[in-house]
């Protein structure tokens, strides 16, 4: 079995090596800074909204990812038009501020915080619960916005080599989650001291330190780059036609574009169509798991909010652990198919949860049951990471047939606005399900009933979703295997079309002519290990029937054209 690890630092270059420092620590900082601020945010939702406190919650939930689709689009043309870390800052000042205003309104209301109040209980100021909805929803702008340009950004500084890719891929969201798994483990104590409505004060200057800290990333800027920029490029920009309201115009216009081919690629063709439910419920299922599953376990069955964050806190681990894996393991396990084999299987573990023990306290039954998130979203960091480089590789090769819209921000475009339309609509049926069951309860009743609850949108439902995904890592051709070294190779006599990896035949003439398909670009290192066949065309092997027709047939053409096959690199 090989690893990795001796030349994970290594495969990079020494100014990619300090900006990878800076953005790692600059990232970390953002995450804290997230956990901090969604932690606290999802728990005072937990606590403030009374009826339809579940369904509320679920909508909430998907108004702020809908909001990170808006932001992610919005902030592509300013990406395209200025230096990225410059961009990066403001959004990240953004996300600052309004992580803010929650406090702010609070204070200005009359709240407390809560060791400073008489009883060290939590006083809340007299602000309307609803008002959580505006600004989660602006704080998903403002996410989104970030996020896109934190998975742009690692193509600045490390080039399109999918190697180099990968290993910084997996790096840096293994210290992400680091950080991930300390913050959320951190914010429950802080929520203790300082209250539901004051326990995110940390996340405004972490914000603001990230930015900081982002401003010293040395990574050249020039407009002839906004081809390369971006691995999830939807539209091309011309800042020095275009106006900045225009350049809006074409990014929501290639985004809306960008969703019905994605549709068409993924519905359409074998290789595709099993990243619907692979990424899409796979996401689904872990995001529901954090914001609804843990959330109505905290509350209704340890009668704490803020412990969600201690279980929230081991899933954060497992993510660490899966991310860490998939660096190590690269050459061992090439393909994410058993990393999302291992996904569906871990899903079933959530039936621990409507089951877990009732015995001894609140908090020790937290710290109890936060291990057992831990092979959960281990398989799914796995699944993830993993799927994620595989999308890349794969669909960045695919001839753009549209000055507009890219095959690779088509397909995960579509994927999210899937994902987004699932969770949005899911989570906010089961929680009004939910909220129906729970209604006038108390005490041991409404810990019981909790419990039912639990056993349907906990365990049954997520036995579907690891049947739909165990199920949808067949549909690949070549992934039968239990770890399959390649999955979707060109098979000779595949009646699949696919231009670039097969000849086609030009019939518009009096002649029929063998043509060449676009080239597919390719990196040293694959360029180098692809196998060559090399057949000698001599008259006396035409009768041999191991000799290929296809050689037969272009044997002249390729004899009269004298063709060698170079890498552009060395031309």
């Amino acid at each position: 079995m090989k690893f990795s690890t001796p030349q994970l630092w290594s495969a990079f270059m020494p100014d990619q090596r300090r900006n990878i420092m800076i953005y790692v620590a600059g990232i970390m900082c953002y995450k804290f800074g997230i956990e901090y601020f969604n932690g606290a945010f999802l728990a005072l939702a937990n606590e403030r909204f009374g009826e339809a406190r579940y369904e509320k919650l679920g909508l909430l939930t998907g108004l702020n990812y809908a909001a990170q689709g808006i932001g992610s689009i919005a902030i592509a043309p300013l990406v395209k038009r200025m230096p990225i870390r410059i961009v990066l800052m403001g959004a990240i000042i953004a996300f600052g501020v309004v992580s803010a205003m929650i406090m702010i309104v609070d204070a200005t209301t009359g709240g407390k915080i809560k060791f400073k109040t008489a009883n060290d209980e939590v006083q809340y100021g007299s602000w309307n619960p609803n008002l959580m909805f505006p600004i989660f929803t602006f704080s998903g702008l403002s996410y989104g916005m970030v996020e896109l340009i934190r998975r742009v950004i690692p193509r600045d500084i490390v080039g399109g080599d999918p190697a180099r890719l990968k290993k910084m891929d997996g790096l840096v969201h293994v210290l992400y989650e680091v950080a991930g798994t300390i913050g959320a483990l951190t914010s429950e104590r802080l929520i203790d001291k300082f209250g539901y409505n004051y326990s995110s004060f940390l996340s405004p200057p972490l914000f603001f330190l990230a930015g900081a800290i982002w401003w010293f990333l040395d990574v050249e800027y020039d407009g002839k780059r906004a081809s390369p920029t971006s691995s999830v490029e939807l539209i091309k920009v011309d800042p020095e036609r275009s106006t900045l309201l225009q350049n809006w115009q074409k990014a929501f216009h290639g985004f809306v574009k960008a969703f019905y081919y994605g549709a068409w690629l993924c519905f359409t063709h074998r290789k595709f169509i099993w990243l619907i439910p692979s990424y899409t419920f796979a996401l689904y299922g872990h995001r529901y798991l954090e914001n609804g599953v843990v959330q109505i376990y905290a509350k209704s069955v340890l009668g704490n909010s803020g412990l969600a964050q201690v279980i929230v806190g081991g899933s954060n681990l497992g993510e660490l652990l899966g991310a860490a894996s998939v660096m190590l393991f690269t050459q061992a396990v090439p393909t994410p198919i058993p990393w999302l084999r291992m996904d569906a299987m871990t899903l079933n573990l959530i039936w621990i949860i409507p089951f877990f023990t009732t015995q001894g306290s609140a908090n020790s039954r937290a710290w109890k049951l936060a291990p057992c998130m831990i092979p959960i979203s281990y398989g799914w960091a796995g699944g993830d990471v993993s799927l994620a480089a595989y999308i890349q590789s794969t669909l960045s090769k695919l001839e753009q047939e549209d000055d507009e819209v890219s095959a690779l921000g088509a397909v995960m475009a579509f994927l999210y606005v899937t994902y987004i339309v699932l969770y949005s609509v899911l989570s906010t049926q089961l929680g009004r399900w939910i909220d129906k069951q729970l209604r006038d309860l108390q005490g041991d009743a409404l810990v019981a009933k909790a419990q039912f609850a639990l056993k349907m949108i906990g365990g049954v439902h997520f036995t579907v979703l690891s049947l739909i995904i165990f199920t949808a890592t067949f549909i690949p051709r070549g992934a039968v295997a239990l770890n399959p070294k390649n999955i979707e190779q060109k098979v000779p006599g595949d009646p699949e079309k696919d231009d670039q990896e097969r000849p086609v035949e030009d019939t518009s003439g009096p002649v029929t002519q063998l043509q060449l398909a676009p080239p597919t670009t390719y990196s040293r290192e694959e360029f180098i290990a692809e196998p060559i066949q090399v057949y000698d065309h001599h008259p006396e092997h035409h009768s041999n029937p191991a000799y290929p027709s296809h050689a037969r047939q272009s044997e002249n053409w390729v004899t009269n054209h004298h063709v060698r096959r170079m890498h552009p690199a060395d031309r």
